[in-house]
Formats: structure tokens, C-alpha cells, sequence
């Protein structure tokens, strides 16, 4: 399995792009601005997107995606997400309002986005891969995802919060060797962390020590201008860890 990321940052910015992960080339996970730097024959080899939730800097890139394949496939792209993050797609993107409804055009027998139901804890299979949705603690329902290959295990987090669901879920699997998890700010603005369900260096440490695991972490979600206050609180809260700060481009393996 080869992940490359398009976006890992919390904002945008010269050289940052906001989450979005390619899979084989043929697999999104969420669809922020990250996707803009794919040319339009990468974007029409992609057949499905997994959405964690849906804010904005996780979906925004696929509005402007369904607006240029629109008339270049002919099969439509599967959108893939809990019940809540759809309705939200429906009632606030793609309304005709906002945005073009894609889901019926160019009609509704043959539309370009299809949305598909995934439910918590239920896993689906994509060519090789075996893909399992898991519950986190954000503003919003969002979920994360276990990426199984046969040859590794991946997990991403997406935009998460303190929450024993989610170690809880880690500890169940057998095995886990990569980890993709945000920490979106600083210690010093742990309370905006709080409200806005985010990870700090500290908090993101204390939780760790509920994993039976000791995975390679991938860091991500940084927001703009908080990078290197991370990095160093990062440098004491994660002693012992093997991890990385993600950037846009970064190829993993797995």
C-alpha cells in the first residue's frame, strides 16, 4: 500500500495544502485542497473517497473534483461516510445553492457522485485493501480508518479528541504499525483544543499511554503558524516515540 499525502496541514498557506491522502492512486481519505495539485488524469483514476467528516477543510476539494470530471468518466465516483457526514454533504454542498448537485447530474439514473453508507466498526474491502470506519470524538461525528493490506496495518485518526473509543477500537486489532494521528495546537491553547476537539502535544501523550501498540506515528493537522511550538513540545511529550511531522508529499508504506 503506498499513501501519499496531498495535504496535512490544519490551514492553508504557501506550500500547505489541508488533509487529503491518495491511496494507489485509485483511493482518496478526504478531500481537502490537497487535491488541487492532481492533474485531471490522476483525478479520474480515482473511483472512491472516504470521508472522515465533513468540514470543510476535508471536503471542499471534492466540490471542485466533481466539477472537472463532470463529462471526462463514465463511471461515477463513490463517496463513502457515515449517514451524518452525507446529510450534511446533501443539505449544505452540493444543494444547487452552494454548490451544483452532482449527485443528479447529468441525471439521476446516471450521476457522477454516488454516496455510499459506511457504518462504524464495519469493514469493506477496496481492490486489496480491507477498510474498517472507527468512532472519534470531534465537534462533529467523524470517524477514523484501519487500513489492513495483508502486509500492514495504517491507521488515520482524522480530526479527533481524548476519547477511549478510539484506543479502545486500536487495542482490539491484532496488529498496528503506522498510525496517522493530528495534534492541531500547541499546549499553551489547550482550551481552544478542548472546544474545538483537537489534540495538544501533552494531551496526545497522556492518551497514548492506553495503547498496547507501539506504532510509527505520523503527525498531522498542524495549524498555521503553530508548527514549530509543536514540534518542540513534541520533542519532551513524545521521548521514546518513533514519529514525524508530516508534509505535503510525504510517500507511505505500508
Amino acid at each position: 500500500m503506498r499513501i501519499k499525502v496531498l495535504g496535512c496541514s490544519g490551514g492553508v498557506g504557501p506550500g500547505l495544502r489541508t488533509t487529503s491522502l491518495l491511496i494507489d492512486d485509485t483511493l482518496l481519505i478526504d478531500a481537502g485542497t490537497g487535491v488541487g495539485d492532481l492533474s485531471l488524469a490522476q483525478m479520474s483514476r480515482i473511483g472512491d473517497l472516504l470521508l472522515t467528516h465533513a468540514h470543510l477543510d476535508h471536503v471542499c476539494g471534492l466540490a471542485f473534483m466533481a466539477d472537472n470530471l463532470f463529462g471526462l468518466v463514465d463511471r461515477p465516483l463513490s463517496v463513502h461516510a457515515t449517514a451524518e457526514t452525507l446529510a450534511t454533504l446533501r443539505e449544505h454542498l452540493f444543494n444547487w445553492r452552494l454548490w451544483p448537485d452532482f449527485t443528479r447530474l447529468p441525471d439521476a439514473d446516471h450521476p457522477l457522485v454516488v454516496f455510499r453508507e459506511l457504518e462504524p466498526g464495519v469493514a469493506k474491502s477496496f481492490g486489496g485493501l480491507r477498510i474498517t470506519p472507527f468512532p472519534v470524538l470531534h465537534t462533529v461525528p467523524a470517524v477514523g480508518y484501519l487500513i489492513d493490506s495483508g502486509e500492514g496495518v495504517f491507521a488515520f485518526s482524522g480530526d479527533s479528541y481524548a476519547d477511549d473509543r478510539l484506543w479502545e477500537f486500536l487495542n482490539r486489532q491484532p496488529r498496528l504499525d503506522r498510525l496517522m494521528v493530528e495534534v492541531a495546537f500547541p499546549d499553551e491553547e489547550g482550551e481552544l483544543a478542548r472546544v474545538s476537539r483537537h489534540f495538544t502535544p501533552a494531551l496526545l501523550a497522556a492518551e497514548l499511554r492506553k495503547l498496547r501498540h507501539r506504532p510509527k506515528l505520523f503527525l498531522t493537522h498542524h495549524k498555521p503558524g503553530c508548527e514549530r511550538a509543536i514540534e518542540h513540545e513534541c520533542l519532551s511529550a513524545l521521548e521514546g516515540w518513533d514519529y514525524s511531522h508530516l508534509k505535503r508529499g510525504d510517500i507511505i508504506l505500508s
